[in-house]
């Protein structure tokens, strides 16, 4: 567990992982340093790795945008689909921060794991 519940980024993490079946991790992530300022998984996978990666991938995107001139577009979300997961990155506010997230297709869907994150970002920004 490499979370505290008292700070926002660590109730968060707690907020989610007490609603979210099929929970396999979560992170709530700086996107200029790519460090999760809170995180947790209940499995081997590596959040604060994963963290460091998906920071990337929201980077590129922001450039691929910016190539583009969608200027008066932002990134919502970012949506990866794996055999039986799936990966979520949800950029906070002005996308200084993401949440990224997995979960099993098993136990939830997208649906609900938009759902969950809404109502859980909404208290921590």
């Amino acid at each position: 567990m490499a979370y505290s519940t008292s700070t926002p980024a660590g109730q968060a993490v707690q907020n989610i992982i007490d609603e979210l079946p099929g929970l396999v991790a979560v992170a709530i992530v700086d996107t200029s340093s790519g460090m999760a300022l809170a995180s947790h998984s209940t499995t081997s996978l590596n959040p604060e790795t994963a963290a460091a990666y998906n920071t990337e991938v929201v980077k590129q995107k922001q450039k691929a945008m910016s190539a583009l001139k969608l200027t008066d577009e932002r990134i919502d979300d970012i949506l990866i689909t794996l055999t039986t997961q799936i990966h979520l990155i949800n950029l906070l506010g002005d996308g200084k921060k993401f949440v990224y997230l997995v979960v099993n297709m098993r136990d939830t869907n997208l649906a609900i794991a938009r759902d969950v994150l809404r109502r859980q970002v909404d208290v921590f920004i």
